[in-house]
């Protein structure tokens, strides 16, 4: 049975239409979904009880069962079970500007990105749309507060699960759902160049982040197997014709590993591919953990690596840090807990 949060409205209403009811009653099922907080379809009084039965008959209410959260300051990170015992994580964020949520797209990952945690244990499956929503309509409850936005790079890789992540913004930014602003909502991709295309014609709104962690092919092959698909040449003709259609700004999101990535010497490299590009670049200070041997920068060197950026015109930032004392890494909650997998 198909979870009722898994599908669209405009699905919805086709599905109405093929039983013989009127379109709007889709519109009516998202109010009492989401607006009104309603998880029984029998108490959706303006629907009539046959319509009702055959709802109760093709779709059903689910919910992530909450195995742990832990909290520091201005974070908090949950690990969930889904229906069939795996589990993912999600972040919650506090920012000056509201609460953020950092959302897993898939069990597992087979991007094997050599410094990330989530990739060390290889993809099960892609999250349905419902796993993906649901991350963030259990931590407002939890929070009793509303989220203002979302970055989709948590476990996984939302551009091979892109058919579900698309059906998951629709009904996040649904103005009768949760009614996220596009403008609010960051995708991130380490790289796989036809669905960056394929999302520049989309015209979403939503913001683009590429995971590039290195200037050069020689170094980010090393670091990132996507690469030996998708070269950075590749990517960036993909990111222009993205700039094209959409006029939005790009994101390069760059971990500072010490001692490979870090140098002058990639920092003017980085500074030369990027040129003329809409974009700027996250410089991201590395979480450590005990299983992958990279190790964090300096912070002299980062502040050295983000001088040559701004000196070149880069726009350039320093990811502000969370988690100090919780299970920081992306994954490293889900690999500490793991269960059956």
């Amino acid at each position: 049975m198909k979870s009722i949060f898994s599908i669209t409205r405009s699905k919805l209403e086709e599905y109405f239409l093929s039983i013989g009811e009127k379109k709007f009653k889709a519109t009516q099922v998202f109010e009492w979904i989401y607006r009104k907080g309603v998880r029984s379809f029998d108490d959706m009084t303006n629907l009539s009880k046959d319509t009702i039965s055959k709802l109760k008959e093709d779709f059903e209410f689910n919910e992530l069962e909450l195995i742990i959260k832990q909290e520091d300051e201005l974070v908090k990170k949950y690990l969930f079970e889904l229906k069939d015992g795996h589990r993912i994580e999600s972040v919650l964020m506090e920012h000056d500007y509201g609460y953020s949520i950092c959302i897993s797209s898939q069990i597992g990952c087979n991007m094997g990105c050599a410094f990330c945690q989530s990739g060390r244990l290889k993809k099960i499956r892609n999250l349905e749309v419902d796993e993906m929503l649901l991350q963030i309509m259990s931590v407002e409850k939890d929070l009793g507060e509303r989220i203002s936005h979302v970055v989709i790079m948590g476990i996984g890789e939302p551009f091979d699960n892109y058919d579900n992540f698309m059906d998951f913004i629709r009904i996040v930014t649904d103005p009768y759902s949760l009614a996220i602003g596009q403008r609010h909502i960051t995708v991130s991709t380490c790289g796989i160049v036809p669905k960056i295309r394929e999302f520049a014609d989309e015209s979403t709104g939503v913001n683009l982040a590429i995971s590039l962690h290195a200037p050069n092919n020689d170094l980010r092959s090393k670091i990132m197997k996507i690469n030996n698909a998708y070269k950075i040449e590749e990517i960036i003709d993909a990111i222009k014709y993205y700039l094209d259609k959409t006029n939005r700004r790009v994101t390069f999101e760059y971990i500072l590993l010490k001692d490979v990535n870090d140098t002058e010497k990639c920092a003017k490299e980085l500074c030369s591919l990027l040129k003329g590009i809409n974009c700027y670049v996250n410089l991201i200070p590395y979480n450590e953990t005990e299983n992958i041997e990279f190790k964090r920068s300096s912070s002299s060197q980062i502040g050295a690596f983000y001088d040559i950026l701004k000196k070149n015109n880069i726009n350039v930032t320093i990811r502000k840090e969370f988690g100090s004392n919780v299970s920081a890494a992306c994954g490293q909650l889900r690999a500490e807990n793991i269960k059956g997998e």
